[in-house]
């Protein structure tokens, strides 16, 4: 077996190598860029090797660095992970060339299957239903548009070495489309070094149901079922899940088998992924592409196959034998994953960078919680790189006992110092289509068409949050009271009766409350009922464990200054307790009224600014480009709300941008 192996990428991936090679007794080596020197998986490598800038083309994507960075330390093998030079067959041949072993497919398999315009025409030379589209590079943008037309509305452009949502746009009429390839062009070209992209016509209502794969350099391939990647948002994938609660046995054997019969004819060695999109009305499946590496959801296959893909990649690669065969696969329960990303769903889910103040993972639990992360308490999330900072996966007996311990699970999840997706998480996991596994690819777009606000997070049990408000407050006022050298006979006594007051934007609402000390917590009653709320929560702590008349109970608590937030299945609802009178005082306070920004185009997320498409003077219609702003490998048009004059513009192309930093005014 490989001595010592490099990990050629960053984050939650190179840690997950990481963990699986120290499982195996092999040593491992990091690479890192220069804001990512503080990062997790640089600690967590025996060795770590600086290569370079943040620039991914400086440093990730720099092959000549990676190469010499294992000659330096006598790495004996790369595994990739996924992104960066995963699917890149030039990379793969190189390392061929230097005597590295590439834990991955072969570089002939990387470069007909990992380009997806090749592994079209290969498909197509098999008689593999594919989708209408056009295999071939695509020079400029009106080339793009003859071609969507001769295609028919809508239709997808797709970089063609892309990955992970990157590179990728659909387009339903003429400017669209011509808008959408040269994005595509210019996020294909930061993301993996190719600019090149191709069309195909956008199937209605699919679903996302990818196969994976196993081959060995002995011809024996398996493989390892489905997974449902049909939550999407913008064509990244939110919520992945296996096995899919659409697809029967005999789909799946039918599936399983083409994936295979497309394995084998490029000799595929490794781990890969064979990608379906089918029509949820017929369940015919045509062959989208395959990615010849790692995914992102390969957990979910783990936890019901037993397997560790990891380890496999790396048995392969070192020419060891498949230890299964087909008949060895079954299906153990049902796995779900969510991606845990650095955004604010509240604000259109732009991109949140900073410092972790706090990141408090759920509790692992193996064979029920797995939680994979490259980040940590106090950490640096970073603008120059994917939004992703964690994967919360987990496993029940059945698809019912997944979501419940996945709402379990995002409840207990605390991060604070950047936004997260985490309350939109649960709200898709609490909401009734998901539940029922009625949804395509479609769904986040049809359910949620304004976008994601904090109403459209459901709590069934309002009376527990003014409770446990209620409780909170009465136990900093209880330390307050008890509080030694206090003026004697003028000692601070706590009432019971208190207004838990809730604030709301459309009005707040008052709950009188009474609150009484027992053994192991407080006794509330509210509106007639009893509430006994007993925990250990210490004041300061972020998550409360409790139970409430006898039953479980976890939500999260954070103070400042006057106001207590809970953070329970997702929503957030805000409380300040008081007396009654001072609650009467409140609501005669007046309203401050936000200043009026109209005349600004502000930044709405930190990162680089692009492009400026205005200049002073210039008269802009409605819905004219005004900037172009990337952040974590995303571009982000900001367009004119209406007609209006360019007065001053206050930053330049290339500038470092911050959250709500002005960029341009207008008369």
């Amino acid at each position: 077996m490989f001595k010592k192996i490099l990990i050629a990428n960053r984050g939650e991936i190179a840690c997950r190598v990481i963990k699986t090679a120290r499982k195996m007794g092999i040593a491992t080596v990091a690479v890192y860029s220069e804001p990512d020197k503080d990062a997790l998986h640089v600690d967590l490598a025996d060795e770590a090797v600086c290569i370079g800038p943040a620039a991914s083309k400086e440093s990730y994507l720099a092959m000549d660095k990676i190469i010499a960075a294992c000659k330096q330390t006598g790495a004996e093998a790369v595994h990739p992970g996924y992104g960066f030079l995963s699917e890149n067959a030039e990379f793969s041949r190189r390392l061929e060339e230097e005597g590295i072993k590439f834990i991955g497919p072969k570089h002939y398999s990387v470069g007909k299957m990992g380009d997806k315009i090749e592994s079209k025409r290969l498909a197509l030379e098999a008689r593999v239903n594919t989708i209408p589209g056009y295999n071939e590079a695509i020079s400029g943008p009106d080339e793009a548009v003859k071609i969507a037309q001769g295609i028919g509305y809508p239709v997808m452009i797709k970089a063609s070495a892309g990955g992970g949502g990157k590179g990728l746009r659909v387009a339903f009429d003429d400017k669209e489309a011509f808008e959408g390839f040269s994005s595509c062009v210019n996020e294909a070209k930061n993301a993996f070094g190719d600019d090149r992209v191709f069309i195909e016509k956008y199937v209605l209502e699919p679903r996302h149901i990818e196969i994976q794969v196993l081959g060995d350099s002995h011809g024996n391939y398996v493989y390892l079922n489905e997974r449902d990647c049909s939550i999407q948002r913008r064509h990244q994938k939110v919520i992945e899940e296996a096995p899919s609660p659409f697809v029967d046995a005999e789909m799946r054997k039918a599936m399983g088998e083409q994936a295979v019969a497309l394995a084998r004819a490029v000799n595929y060695e490794s781990a890969g992924t064979v990608e379906f999109v089918v029509s949820g009305a017929t369940k015919e499946f045509y062959f989208l592409e395959m990615n010849t590496r790692l995914q992102v959801e390969h957990p979910v296959t783990e936890l019901i196959t037993g397997l560790d893909l990891v380890e496999q990649m790396i048995r392969v690669a070192y020419g060891e034998k498949l230890p299964i065969t087909q008949a060895d696969v079954g299906i153990n329960g049902w796995a779900m994953e969510c991606r845990i990303n650095a955004e604010d769903p509240f604000r259109g889910f732009l991109p949140s960078t900073g410092r972790l103040i706090k990141f408090q993972p759920p509790k692992e639990i193996p064979g029920q919680v797995r939680v994979d992360t490259g980040v940590y308490e106090g950490g640096e999330i970073s603008m120059f790189y994917d939004s992703m900072i964690s994967k919360l996966i987990v496993h029940g007996a059945t698809r019912e006992q997944a979501i419940a311990r996945m709402r379990d699970a995002l409840n207990a999840f605390v991060i604070r110092g950047i936004s997260s997706n985490i309350p939109f998480q649960a709200a898709l996991m609490q909401h009734p289509r998901f539940q029922a596994g009625n949804f395509n690819t479609s769904f986040i777009a049809e359910e949620y068409p304004k976008g994601f606000n904090a109403s459209m997070v459901p709590h069934d049990d309002p009376a527990l949050l003014v409770s446990v408000a209620a409780y909170v407050y009465r136990a900093y006022t209880d330390r307050g009271a008890s509080v030694s050298g206090q003026l004697h006979g003028h000692e601070r006594i706590v009432s019971d009766k208190w207004c838990v007051v809730h604030l709301r934007r459309r009005g707040n609402e008052k709950h009188m409350v009474v609150a009484r000390p027992i053994q192991g917590g407080y006794h509330v009653e509210y509106m007639g009922e009893n509430y006994e709320i007993r925990s250990d929560w210490k004041l300061g702590e972020s998550l409360f464990n409790g139970t409430c008349n006898g039953e479980e109970f976890t939500l999260q608590v954070e103070r400042r200054r006057t106001r207590y937030i809970l953070f329970h299945w997702g929503a957030h609802a805000s409380f300040m307790v008081m007396s009654a009178r001072a609650a009467e005082l409140l609501a005669l306070m007046p309203e401050k009224l936000p200043p009026d920004l109209s005349k600004y185009l502000l930044s709405p997320m930190p990162g680089l600014l692009r492009e400026v498409a205005v200049k002073v003077g210039q008269e802009v219609k409605a819905g004219e480009k005004l900037a172009v702003i990337e952040a974590m490998k995303m571009e982000n048009i900001l367009r004119a709300d209406q007609d209006c004059k360019v007065k001053k513009v206050s930053a330049a192309a290339g500038d470092s941008l911050a959250v709500d930093q002005v960029i341009i005014e207008f008369e």
